[in-house]
This record gives structure tokens, C-alpha cells and sequence, in this order.
């Protein structure tokens, strides 16, 4: 689903609008980043827009722009945590992994992570 209105609810919706807690790590006017309650690497910080938008293919469609700032975001957050180094993840639908139907970027790092693909 994609929607420039808040999903009464959506988890990161409640999360950008300040009524669920969350540990915020950089917010602009488009993009917060928050570090993940179960982190699958020692920088494991999620960067979603603060518009709701359901996965990445429907926020590139609808503002490629604020993709292109959630990336920036995810840069600058592993250049202050992670040395620049990072891994970004985008799931798209649950057979992907996608458990919250916000789009959100996984931003892991600070560590030697394995290749997924050679």
C-alpha cells in the first residue's frame, strides 16, 4: 500500500510520529533511522520514510527522491557507526522476510559480514 498518510496500524508509523519509543539515530524531514530491538549485526539500524509506503518498488514508483535520501541516511549513519562499511536490505513481501509493512531499509555493519552472493 502506498499512502503519503499515516497507517493507524503500521509499527513505524507509530514510530515516526513519536507514540511507540525507539532509539532515533538521525531523522531529516522525510527519512528517521532507529537502531532495530533485535540487531542481526553490532550496527543493525532500520531507515524507513516517514510518509508510509508498503515496500521499495512503491516508494521508488511514488517518491524516488525520498529513496534516494532513506540511502543517504543509511551512508551517513554507517559512516558515523560502521566506518562506511555497510550492508543494505530492503525485503519486499513476507516470502522476502518483510514482517512490518512499512518500507524499511536495514542498515547492518560493524562487523565482517559473510557474502550472500559471489
Amino acid at each position: 500500500m502506498t499512502t503519503s498518510a499515516p497507517e493507524p496500524d503500521c509499527l513505524f508509523c507509530l514510530i515516526v510520529s513519536g507514540e511507540v519509543p525507539a532509539t532515533i539515530v538521525a531523522r531529516t524531514e522525510n527519512v528517521v533511522a532507529f537502531e532495530d530491538i533485535n540487531p542481526s549485526a553490532p550496527m543493525h539500524v532500520l531507515v524507513v520514510p516517514t510518509m508510509h509506503h508498503g515496500d521499495v518498488s512503491q516508494l521508488a514508483a511514488a517518491a524516488p527522491d525520498v529513496l534516494a535520501e532513506l540511502v543517504g541516511v543509511a551512508e551517513q549513519v554507517a559512516g558515523e557507526r560502521a566506518d562506511g562499511q555497510f550492508r543494505l536490505i530492503f525485503n519486499s513481501g513476507p516470502h522476502a522476510g518483510q514482517t512490518v509493512f512499512h518500507v524499511h531499509a536495514h542498515v547492518l555493519g560493524g562487523t565482517q559480514l559473510g557474502a550472500l552472493v559471489g
